[in-house]
């Protein structure tokens, strides 16, 4: 076992365990890095490749289908077949991906690249978690490589929209794809003599084929449902149709799941406390600070008349304050006071955030208006490390692959609800807004006033759940033994 520090807060890991965690936190800050640095290209991509507007939204959308729908299966492939191989196989999809897109030449060949980069990225991010919790076992170690890893994500995201500006502006779009090569092909280069080996009982032992296509289909429906709706309207029959059918399909998948002699996911997972009420905290929190994150930045863009750059930088703040405290000091307070304690500060600092951008002018100051709602994210990388601790902390050794997929589903559906839900209202509000005369600018501020007050009212209720469904102290995961499978040799992923 890895030796660790007599300070609990402090715990000394291992060097070849810090380079594993290492190798999985760049391969997800790729990932994540992938997801917003997109965003701010869209116009220089239209315009290039000369997709129509509707055309434009599936480069996007290609991506959170495929990742969304996909993360699920991939995290019990990773129980069945070892979570090093899909790992590794989800890193090299995604690099191989990525040079398709830079090279694309028309939308119909982006568009498939960015599905090939989901199911690269499903493949990767499902397994990460798995491998983190069955190799960092001390709840020292534990909550300090959870920690750099939620700071991985927050980074990423926000680091995407700064650098996606920078390239697009400086270069070209095609680069924002050609970035991913050499920090692929470097993780792929270290990760495969440094990440453990470790096998699983093989496909056969719970090889559900008819399930998994039940889930896959299931989720990818839903999630195309959601993402078309700003197109269609959410009473629209393209909507309420493909939603039942989605709903269905997942129905069916459970029933299956409760039948199945070798389910690809057993439904004991959902009766774990931590696991079912953590993916619910995770649901409501994620759909708020997504569409906070989308939000704000076209606030600043269509309102205060930003550029790609000085958005990316004006939101920078978010993402340092994100760090401090998760690489800083959410390790420490959760040995300290436990995980649930620090969730409900980090909710209740996120309640502030959007709390105050409720009332945000239209001719808004950067410094008194802005930077304070920047800092109080900080609250982020208090809730989210707290927040994965909890949820994975009822993982079986055998089933921490598919814990972890559920979990990065979980977030997926609420980031595609979160935009989904308060875009459509952000938009209708402002469209009321200019029937009764108001300028472009206020119509605009006052839909985002609306957006960002649901977005309290979901924080709100992520804190009422985490303080009456997380009750207990997480469960401590007994210490494996030195012959485990996976192997005992420390090994870490993020």
């Amino acid at each position: 076992m890895s030796a660790t520090s007599s300070d609990p807060t402090s715990p000394r890991v291992p060097p070849s365990r810090q380079l594993a965690l290492g190798v999985i936190a760049t391969g997800m800050l790729m990932v994540i890095l992938d997801g917003s640095i997109v965003t701010v290209a869209m116009p220089a991509i239209q315009s290039d490749l000369r997709f129509s507007p509707a055309g434009l939204s599936w480069v996007v959308n290609a991506y959170l289908i495929a990742f969304g729908g996909l993360l699920l299966l991939g995290g019990r492939i990773g129980d069945l077949i070892g979570r090093k191989r899909v790992f590794l196989t989800g890193t090299a999809v995604f690099t191989a991906a990525s040079l398709l897109a830079a090279v694309a030449t028309s939308p119909a060949v982006l568009i498939a690249a960015r599905f090939l980069q989901g199911v690269g990225s499903a493949m990767a991010s499902a397994v990460s978690l798995g491998i983190l919790v069955t190799l960092f076992t001390e709840p020292a170690e534990r909550s300090k490589a959870i920690a750099v890893f939620s700071f991985t994500g927050a980074a990423g995201a926000s680091i995407g929209q700064v650098l996606g500006g920078l390239l697009t502006d400086a270069l070209s779009w095609h680069w924002i794809f050609l970035i991913n090569l050499p920090i692929g092909l470097l993780t792929l280069a270290v990760a495969i003599p440094v990440l453990p080996a470790d096998r699983g009982p093989g496909l056969a032992a719970g090889a559900d084929v008819l399930g998994a296509l039940l889930v896959t289909a299931g989720l990818m429906l839903g999630i195309y449902t959601v993402v078309k709706v700003a197109d269609h309207g959410w009473t629209a029959a393209h909507t309420l149709g493909l939603g039942a059918v989605s709903i269905l399909l997942i129905a069916l998948f459970l029933v299956r799941q409760a039948t199945a002699r070798t389910p690809l996911m057993p439904l004991r997972i959902l009766r774990s406390r931590g696991v079912a009420g953590a993916n619910l905290v995770q649901l409501l929190m994620v759909a708020a600070l997504f569409s906070f994150q989308i939000l704000v930045a076209l606030y600043l863009r269509n309102v205060l008349g930003y550029d790609a750059t000085r958005t990316g930088l004006a939101m920078l703040p978010a993402a340092i304050a994100i760090g401090a405290v998760s690489l800083g000091v959410s390790a420490r307070l959760s040995a300290r006071f436990g995980d649930r304690a620090v969730l409900l500060t980090g909710l209740a600092l996120l309640t502030g955030v959007l709390g105050l951008l409720i009332r945000v002018p239209v001719h808004a100051r950067y410094v008194p208006d802005l930077l304070p709602v920047m800092l109080l994210a900080a609250g982020f990388g208090l809730a989210l490390p707290a927040l994965t601790s909890l949820g994975m902390s009822g993982a079986k050794e055998d089933e921490a692959g598919l814990t972890s997929g559920l979990f990065n589903t979980t977030q997926q559906i609420g980031m595609a609800l979160g935009v989904a839900v308060l875009s459509t209202l952000a938009a209708s509000r402002t469209d009321a807004l200019i029937a009764r005369g108001k300028s472009r600018a206020e119509a605009l501020t006052g839909g985002y006033h609306l957006a960002f007050a649901v977005g309290t009212g979901l924080i709100v209720a992520a804190f009422a759940v985490a303080f009456t469904v997380l009750r207990g102290p997480a469960r401590k995961p007994p210490a494996m033994p030195e012959n485990a499978n996976p192997p005992a040799a420390p090994v870490t992923t993020a």
